[in-house]
């Protein structure tokens, strides 16, 4: 059965499925316009399973457009730490201020677009889950539920190529009388169903419109061209004198990680190389970047660098030390005392 031929079925099949099938997430269980827009945010390249903690610690502190736009900003990009992308702290935090100023709330699609962090899929998001209008959202999910659905064998150059060559379908087949539920189920088919690898075919609600299922090549659809893996290492210091620590305050300027602290580089630290000893080496991924980390036990002799700081152990838990290296420095204090 086509999907284009049949898409009242098709959006029937996937209704009935969604309304039984869903996690019960916490901006779907007590839905709002503040809470899709907190959950966009923090769901932008974060894992719904790394995110939930994140949003109920976040509702706790700040409930309500109101709370948030009051509060500090190093108190926002606390409860942030840990997430990454700190950015799209900054941008919910700037739209919260510029939210409760307006006399007449962003209603369309189009004025939400004009709001820090928000672009045309979260827009889309917000338009649809929270104000009901008749917008589609395509996201990467989406984009493999369609190309599956049509067997589309179109190699795109990244995701966003293809989240432009599937909008269409999605506007085709969106739910108008209920598109806020329809981009739900969509979603929540690409993420719990119609997986990347190994997809549950068998239990799929709407297998029965899926082209690539009768032709059995599901895990070949969508195809994007991988992005090349580059390799980074970088060799950073552990400075401790008594009840001090040596860290790097990322310059307020900074378009990443402003205002935080981290571990600073090696070749930051006056004379380092001279006594250094290894203490740890740590390996993480950041999109397609592979970064081994060599974290180095050393003095320092002279002056250094201007944007490094002695910080007192008791202060470490009150400021923001961006992406893991929280964990690091609470796994060394336990074997250098």
């Amino acid at each position: 059965m086509n999907i284009g031929s049949h898409p009242s079925k098709f959006r029937k099949a996937l209704s009935a499925w969604y309304a039984v099938a869903h996690r019960p997430l916490p901006w779907r269980t007590q839905p709002s316009l503040y809470r899709t827009v907190v959950s966009e945010f923090m769901t932008q390249q974060t894992k719904i399973k790394t995110m939930l903690p994140y949003f109920d610690a976040w509702m706790q502190s700040f409930p309500d457009f109101d709370n948030l736009a009051k509060a500090a900003d190093e108190d926002v990009l606390k409860h942030w730490e840990g997430l990454g992308y700190y950015s799209r702290a900054r941008n919910l935090h700037k739209l919260a201020k510029i939210y409760v100023s307006l006399e007449s709330k962003p209603q369309s699609r189009e004025e939400w677009q004009q709001l820090p962090g928000i672009g045309p899929y979260t827009s889309a998001a917000i338009s649809s889950i929270a104000l009901g209008q008749a917008n589609a959202v395509v996201d990467g999910n989406v984009v493999r539920v369609l190309a599956r659905l049509k067997d589309d064998a179109r190699k795109f150059k990244n995701n966003g190529a293809a989240v432009k060559a599937f909008t269409a379908t999605a506007d085709d087949i969106l739910d108008g009388k209920n598109p806020g539920l329809h981009n739900q189920a969509m979603m929540e088919l690409g993420a719990t169903v119609c997986l990347k690898n190994k997809p549950l075919c068998v239990i799929c609600p709407v297998a029965k419109f899926c082209v690539a299922k009768e032709r059995g090549t599901q895990e070949e659809r969508p195809k994007i061209e991988s992005k090349t893996i580059i390799k980074v290492e970088i060799d950073r210091a552990w400075v401790r004198q008594g009840n001090r620590l040596l860290l790097h305050h990322i310059s307020e300027s900074s378009a990443q990680l402003a205002g935080q602290y981290e571990l600073p580089e090696l070749k930051m630290i006056s004379g380092a190389n001279s006594n250094k000893r290894l203490l740890s080496s740590q390996s993480r991924s950041i999109t397609h970047r592979r970064i081994k980390e060599h974290i180095y036990k050393c003095t320092t002799k002279g002056k250094n660098d201007g944007l490094l700081e002695w910080v007192p152990l008791g202060r470490l838990e009150r400021i923001t030390l961006s992406g893991p290296h929280r964990r690091w420095v609470r796994d060394l204090l336990k074997i250098d005392n």
